[in-house]
């Protein structure tokens, strides 16, 4: 009996379904729609619900897609989509894909009724450009006191990530520390380690801007549905979501299905989970329940290592007092030491000038403001001690005597106020409080001056004793 171009579908469809995961047949094949089949032109014709789907189609199917028509329906078929492009208005249009390539001819499967069986060779998917930096690896990051924890587990995560240990993996810390760096180390390891895993890397805002998208032109579902097919997903700069309510839920929606099904998650954020106000407290838990690492700003020694590597890296000559320099005044951002470098290279070249301090102090000047360091907690705790009458180990103990109190919350204040540190570090340098501790000294603060002009004039004196700008 002949069998029909509908029924030859439906087999296709059956070798296709024993080639990929569940989830995935249901997702991006179970959806499409036969239409006709022309054996004068051997063109099949299916519809898709969207664009999306097609382009996802193109991108990573093509070759079991070619494979598989080629086997039920012949050589050179050729495959055409219709696209609905305005449901409401019953808009489509019709693309046409390339012609399959002949196949080299191989034993065909055995079949039983009307059911195929046999594994395909482009049985998975193709990869996905994972959006790493690939300069951006654990080989150049550099080890310090202030990076040790997270390096090890972002090592280890990147040669074992179909572990559910450390899972998600969320990384804070302040501008220029390396999140993004180390990040993008672990994807590039398991890139490498892995080739087969389906890596991503992504900027929270890019996310966002695609989910935007997906909401405008009718595709939330194929863009949920992409994300879900990650082995590893890698998200930088969460702390943007935090006013984006939808695309925290819809994130949610993602995470969920990943971490259920054993897939590997990591974060980076300026800021711990706890001091994301604004941020759903459903995705917070989730943040929490993996290992939260911080990664503090270099110290001088790191800085020196930094610099050390990039010279020696780049074949630069620059002596050992500029380093030191340089590390001792870049505000401890590896982006402003690399800067600086770059910089100093630029106007040698260009101005025929040795490399020296006054060169450097020159550039840096324009670079990096020098006279404008950061105010560290510890500044801020020694100001206020004098200004109170009273000694930072005192402050800093447990005795719950008024003046004490009160310096203790001011110092608390003054860092919030003028550090960028999170809350639960400040706490745990200022008195080893927790993070609840410093709000709410904040709070009572902030309440008092409101009411106290003394005190409010307290404040004030303290910060000019910074030159603070208020």
């Amino acid at each position: 009996m002949k069998v029909s171009p509908q029924q030859l579908w439906e087999q296709s469809l059956q070798l296709i379904k024993a080639n990929v995961t569940e989830q995935q047949y249901k997702t991006w094949f179970k959806p499409i729609v036969f239409e006709s089949y022309s054996p004068a032109t051997l063109t099949l014709l299916v519809q898709v619900p969207s664009a999306f789907v097609y382009e996802y189609l193109e991108e990573n199917f093509v070759d079991l897609i070619g494979k598989v028509l080629t086997r039920i329906f012949g050589k050179n078929v050729r495959l055409a989509y219709r696209v609905i492009t305005d449901k409401t208005n019953n808009k489509n249009m019709v693309l046409q894909s390339d012609p399959v390539a002949e196949q080299i001819d191989k034993p065909q499967p055995q079949t039983k009724g009307n059911q195929p069986y046999g594994v395909l060779d482009a049985a998975k998917p193709q990869q996905i450009d994972p959006q790493l930096n690939p300069r951006q690896t654990f080989e150049n990051f550099i080890e310090g006191d202030s990076n040790k924890l997270p390096r090890a587990v972002g090592l280890s995560i990147a040669e074992h990530p179909s572990t559910s240990q450390f899972n998600p993996m969320f990384i804070y810390g302040p501008s220029g520390c390396g999140k993004t760096h180390l990040i993008n180390a672990i994807g590039v390891k398991v890139k490498q380690l892995y080739h087969e895993k389906r890596v991503l890397y992504i900027s929270a805002r890019l996310f966002q801007v695609q989910y935007t998208n997906a909401v405008r032109y009718n595709t939330l579902n194929d863009f949920i549905s992409f994300y879900q097919t990650i082995d590893v997903l890698i998200v930088d700069d969460i702390q943007e979501w935090i006013t984006a309510q939808r695309t925290q839920d819809t994130f949610f929606h993602i995470f969920d299905h990943l971490y259920r099904i054993g897939k590997r998650i990591i974060l980076a954020c300026d800021r711990p989970p706890v001091d994301l106000k604004g941020m759903n407290e459903r995705l917070l838990t989730r943040f929490s329940c993996g290992l939260i690492a911080e990664l503090e700003r270099p110290n001088v020694q790191l800085c020196i290592d930094i610099l050390n590597a990039k010279i020696r890296h780049d074949g630069l000559a620059i002596p050992e007092d500029v380093v030191r320099y340089i590390a001792e005044n870049a505000n401890g951002s590896v982006r402003d030491l690399e800067g600086v470098v770059n910089s100093l290279m630029a106007y040698s070249v260009v101005y025929n000038h040795n490399i020296d301090i006054q060169l450097t102090q020159t550039v840096m000047k324009r670079s990096v403001k020098v006279d404008d360091k950061p105010i560290t907690v510890d500044e801020i705790m020694d100001r206020v001690c004098e200004y109170y009458h009273v000694s930072v180990e005192e402050v800093g103990g447990k005795s719950r005597k008024q003046n004490l109190v009160q310096a203790r919350q001011v110092s608390m204040y003054l860092a919030q106020k003028h550090t960028k540190m999170p809350a639960a570090r400040i706490g745990k340098l200022i008195a080893g409080r927790d993070h609840s501790t410093v709000i709410h000294s904040c709070e009572k603060v902030e309440e008092r001056m409101k009411i106290d002009t003394a005190f409010r004039n307290d404040i004030a004196n303290i910060e000019n004793s910074f030159k603070l700008k208020v």
